[in-house]
């Protein structure tokens, strides 16, 4: 969606003549393509060269990616790379609320709260004047779909038989396959490559498109089980298996797909006739 879609009235405390416009820079993706390419500098996190700007903001690209909130990429680039307009437009207080309340577990799923530099009570409460969250109105255009849990990484299952791989795809209602691979980034992190290709669905209404989607936020938001299962640049291939209950995501069953493991191959091709007790 366009930044304008949340403009009320473009108006806020004058900038004066010390800020300038820049080109977002190429180092901060959470913020391409979010309608307007240049930003305001110094922003309104108080960063006054690119350089602390880029810095500061990566730490906060991960969570942009993990789609916590529909809007968690505009509240965040607001602040980063305020658009470039004759006021500072800040974000709405209910927008930060909204933002916060979806974003914060996610955070703390990563071992970090919610940081008193986006502390909801710094920004305006009237909505006339600031970026407002159009969340009520956009639920009723989109599909609501459930939400990855933060929870702990289920063992990788090393030894069992393509019977037990059937009951287990009977106890729960997705089964996607999924090749991992991480590489570093240009500032030394480790940056995660997902490619899902679902093999099959064993009940419900999701397309395959919205569970690759749902998987990789899960990947995402649970780094820590992401981290290990891949523990080295190579890439690897696991079968997640989970349920979605209450529109909440969990992976409970975690298996090492390899070529030569003949024992899944037979159970996802047994699963098409197969009927669960």
């Amino acid at each position: 969606f366009a930044l304008s879609s949340f403009l009320r009235v473009a108006t806020g405390f004058d900038i004066g003549l010390s800020t300038k416009c820049v080109v977002i820079p190429k180092e901060m993706d959470m913020c391409h393509n979010i309608g307007y390419s240049e930003m305001r500098l110094p922003n309104l996190m108080g960063h006054t060269s690119m350089a602390e700007v880029i810095l500061k903001s990566t730490t906060w690209q991960h969570l942009a990616h993990t789609d916590c909130h529909p809007h968690v990429r505009t509240f965040l680039c607001s602040l980063f790379a305020p658009i470039c307009l004759d006021t500072f437009i800040h974000p709405c207080r209910s927008m930060c609320v909204a933002v916060r309340d979806s974003c914060a577990p996610v955070l703390a799923c990563h071992g970090h709260p919610w940081p008193d530099s986006l502390d909801c009570d710094r920004f305006p409460a009237g909505e006339d004047m600031c970026l407002a969250s159009l969340t009520k109105e956009s639920k009723h255009l989109h599909k609501v779909l459930p939400k990855p849990a933060c929870q702990a990484c289920p063992a990788v299952e090393e030894f069992f038989t393509h019977k037990r791989v059937l009951e287990v795809f009977c106890d729960n209602n997705f089964a996607v396959k999924v090749k991992l691979s991480k590489k570093r980034t240009v500032f030394g992190d480790q940056e995660y490559n997902i490619e899902c290709q679902v093999e099959f669905i064993t009940q419900g209404s999701l397309l395959p498109y919205e569970t690759q989607s749902m998987i990789q936020q899960w990947l995402l938001i649970n780094e820590n089980c992401t981290q290990r299962l891949t523990p080295t640049h190579r890439p690897m291939v696991y079968l997640l298996v989970g349920n979605i209950e209450e529109g909440i995501i969990l992976v409970n069953q975690v298996y090492r797909w390899q070529r030569r493991d003949s024992q899944l191959t037979s159970a996802t091709q047994k699963w098409k006739y197969h009927k669960c007790l």
